[in-house]
């Protein structure tokens, strides 16, 4: 197959000199650990001591990794990469609360983003953390069967009714609705819950779609059962199948807390995880759709390869690729640019009240071996092209 992903002119054509600049002076910082730890604390003091920080923090790291303040205020962005081929996935960002009335304004701001963008083409997928939703330790508590209080029962009906009128009202409005993972520790409740709403809602297509987490050696056996269940109860299976985005804190708690880490023995044994997924879902389309959330090269050219050997289209609605906005543009706009099924995860919300998010995105991207070095090597060889 053509290997598609070194044409930087093409990954990087939305990006001014200017913007290319920046691009690869943030992945250098990236790049570097102790800077990263330097960066958090002084954004994370400036912040909280409310200095002006803001307009710097927007007009760098943010705009990189960010597609503005609102919805409307994305609009731009996501005009601007529908134009090369390439949608977008509106992430209210902001972090779970542990309070009433956040998990309210969560789960409204959903419902809001689904009717702002059911009849915007470039906009085919809506997506919600469970953890914006309800409490941790009540998800821990649901998770580990332990008997609820009569007032935490209550919470947990609102938990349920959160979800179902979530799922509900995207099936109502025919727009994908894209739940992520979360830790192991609460993944069990989370997924009994999204396996119930598929249940309802995916009965003539996918609709509601759950996240595998592939860094966990136990999720291939998980992904088979849920297709057999699918199969016996005749509901669609929508998966974004991910590599993961909490090794080190599972890692560390299973430590602590002495039972096995629920994370494969090494980066290969993930990869491998993750491919073999790709090759079973690729072998189901018939009662699944897949969203490859990934940003490695090998596992996106094994999905292009399996579509072309068993002759589903490129745009074949129950395949999809995406990648973070900001990252992986290589990946990203060569697919688009080819006809293939491809959304950035386009990250929005008030600049302080996102900075969780991007800090977490920093803090994994130091972590993740050849990320930041491969796309600093792109962004140099554009710069090169360009002889900046």
């Amino acid at each position: 197959m053509e290997k598609i992903f070194e044409d930087t002119k093409t990954a990087f054509a939305l990006k001014t000199d200017v913007e290319l600049e920046r691009a690869y002076f943030l992945f250098k910082l990236i790049a570097n650990q102790p800077l990263v730890r330097i960066g958090t604390a002084v954004t994370n003091f400036a912040l909280k001591t409310h200095l002006p920080v803001e307009g710097l923090i927007r007009s760098t790291v943010f705009d990189q990794f960010c597609g503005g303040i609102s919805e409307e205020d994305c609009m731009p962005v996501i005009d601007k990469i529908y134009e090369k081929g390439v949608s977008s996935v509106l992430d209210y960002s902001v972090e779970g609360k542990n309070e009433e009335n956040p998990l309210d304004e969560s789960y409204r701001r959903v419902i809001d983003i689904l009717n702002f963008v059911k009849e915007k083409d470039s906009i085919p997928f809506a997506v919600f953390k469970p953890s914006s939703y309800g409490r941790l330790s009540l998800f821990q508590k649901v998770n580990d069967g332990e008997k609820l209080t009569v007032r935490e029962q209550d919470e947990w009906d609102r938990v349920v009714n959160r979800f179902d009128s979530s799922c509900r009202k995207a099936y109502q409005l025919d727009v994908a609705l894209l739940i992520d993972a979360e830790e192991y520790w609460i993944q069990d409740a989370v997924d009994n819950l999204i396996t119930d709403m598929m249940r309802k809602y995916n009965k003539e297509k996918a609709v509601v779609y759950n996240t595998l987490q592939m860094y966990r050696w136990d999720r291939m056996d998980y992904l088979k059962k849920l297709y057999k269940q699918a199969e016996e109860e005749e509901f669609y299976v929508g998966v974004k199948l991910v590599r993961g985005a909490y090794m080190e804190k599972e890692n560390e708690r299973a430590e602590e807390k002495g039972y096995p880490t629920p994370i494969c023995s090494s980066k290969e044994a993930t990869d491998k995880n993750y491919n073999e997924a790709v090759h079973f879902m690729a072998d189901h389309l018939d009662r699944m759709a897949i969203f490859a959330g990934t940003h490695n090269e090998d596992s996106s050219y094994l999905l292009m390869e399996l579509m072309e050997e068993k002759g589903i289209a490129k745009d074949d609605p129950r395949v999809w690729f995406g990648q973070l906005y900001g990252m992986s543009d290589h990946i990203s706009y060569n697919l688009g640019a080819r006809g293939y099924n491809v959304a950035k995860y386009l990250p929005f919300g008030p600049v302080k009240d996102v900075m969780p998010y991007l800090i977490r995105r920093a803090e994994e991207n130091t972590s993740v071996a050849g990320q930041t070095s491969r796309e600093l090597s792109l962004l140099k060889k554009e710069k090169k092209r360009r002889k900046l």
